[in-house]
């Protein structure tokens, strides 16, 4: 099987590459760099469907209840997602993130103990939100999630090497902003696939204590946790938000678009 499965399109330079890597090996490093580069193929005039890519952005959710606790994820089509979700921004293009996959049961037990100890006080100070209200609904969400959450197929922790504890606020946020890109990009590139995640932090409140089980050096930073598992049903509904012209200045503070 080739490192790249191809299918017939138009564009520039003829047929393009898939969007999806083929094989179930791990790659080398070297490997991996011979296979991405046929990416440059799809060319530079390359048109996207704006129906399909509007609603993979308008609809990719975070999923807890309806994430399937009971089907696993392959590993293979996790690196694949890291793969694509490391072409995100990166400050100078240098390359300090990592990704680190947690399959074993007992690792994620743990991890989820340490997370509901974080989860409960934060859930609790919401309990009084209307259960009917979009906030109740989101508390439930995330309670369920936090009871559940050794049950889930995968964690994947995103990782930047460094702290960033003391730094001006300029550097910090370069600093984030050549990491979290690329976990929405993760995000993206698992519900492409009939994946579903969740984007969470709590379990940062104990940071170390999660380091100490994985073996990250104190050094290196992590970003978030992503509890990852197919999801179920076969829709979602639009994300609701502000209209932009509402929450968009024009030149000055304060200025709303939508009064311009």
């Amino acid at each position: 099987m080739t490192a790249i499965a191809r299918k017939a399109g138009s564009g520039p330079g003829g047929p393009r590459p898939a969007l999806r890597l083929a094989g179930g090996r791990v790659r080398s490093t070297e490997q991996a760099r011979i296979e991405l580069a046929a990416f440059a193929d799809y060319g530079p005039f390359m048109e996207f469907d704006l129906e399909q890519t509007d609603r993979l952005l308008l609809t990719t959710k975070q999923i807890r209840k309806r994430m399937d606790m009971t089907r696993p994820v392959p590993r293979e089509t996790l690196l694949e997602c890291i793969d694509i979700a490391s072409r995100a921004p990166m400050g100078s293009n240098v390359e300090r993130n990592k990704w680190l996959i947690v399959e074993d049961d007992a690792l994620k037990a743990k991890i989820a103990e340490l997370y509901r100890a974080n989860a409960e006080p934060y859930l609790a100070q919401s309990g009084d939100a209307p259960v009917d209200g979009r906030a109740g609904r989101v508390v439930s969400s995330a309670r369920f999630l936090s009871d559940h959450m050794h049950e889930v197929p995968a964690m994947v922790i995103p990782l930047r090497l460094d702290r960033v504890e003391g730094w001006p606020s300029g550097d910090v946020s370069g600093w984030y902003g050549s990491v979290l890109p690329g976990v929405w990009s993760f995000q993206m590139a698992l519900r492409s696939r009939g994946i579903g995640s969740c984007w969470t932090t709590l379990h940062l409140g104990s940071e170390a204590e999660v380091g100490e089980l994985l073996g990250i050096p104190d050094t290196v930073t992590q970003v978030a946790m992503l509890p990852v598992g197919y999801y179920t049903g076969d829709s979602f509904s639009v994300t609701p938000r502000r209209p932009a012209a509402e929450i968009t200045f024009i030149d000055q503070w304060g200025a709303k678009a939508a009064d311009l």
